[in-house]
């Protein structure tokens, strides 16, 4: 069984996505560098964390190679927005995911991707 499956799949997915935004959003560090129209983002996120996770290449047969590091390089991503953008990730899967294993899974392996794409000292 993939991790995808394990996790809940698309419907896990889609409720993540849909309660971290908010989050983002109301975020000091984090709402400044998103666009007003956050919908499109949103999809993209739903997208990419189902083909990351396991499930079907959504973002790839859509959008091309993800290059996540060359899309992110316009915004400024400093240690400190990495870290908000985990806890509201956090947040979000303490609201959705109701197993602290599956939420500690997640949460690791977002953990990388989200330290690659700093590229501006604090």
């Amino acid at each position: 069984m993939e991790f995808y499956d394990y996790m809940g799949g698309e419907e896990t997915i889609r409720k993540i996505v849909n309660a971290f935004y908010p989050k983002v959003l109301a975020h000091p560090y984090l709402a400044p560098i998103f666009p007003d129209d956050i919908e499109p983002l949103i999809e993209k996120q739903f997208q990419f964390l189902t083909q990351f996770f396991g499930g079907p290449s959504l973002y790839t047969d859509l959008h091309g190679n993800p290059m996540m590091r060359a899309r992110h390089a316009p915004f400024p991503i400093t240690t400190e927005r990495a870290e908000a953008w985990l806890a509201c990730m956090q947040s979000a899967l303490e609201e959705v995911v109701p197993s602290n294993e599956v939420r500690a899974i997640i949460l690791e392996r977002l953990k990388g991707p989200a330290y690659f794409f700093v590229n501006t000292r604090e």
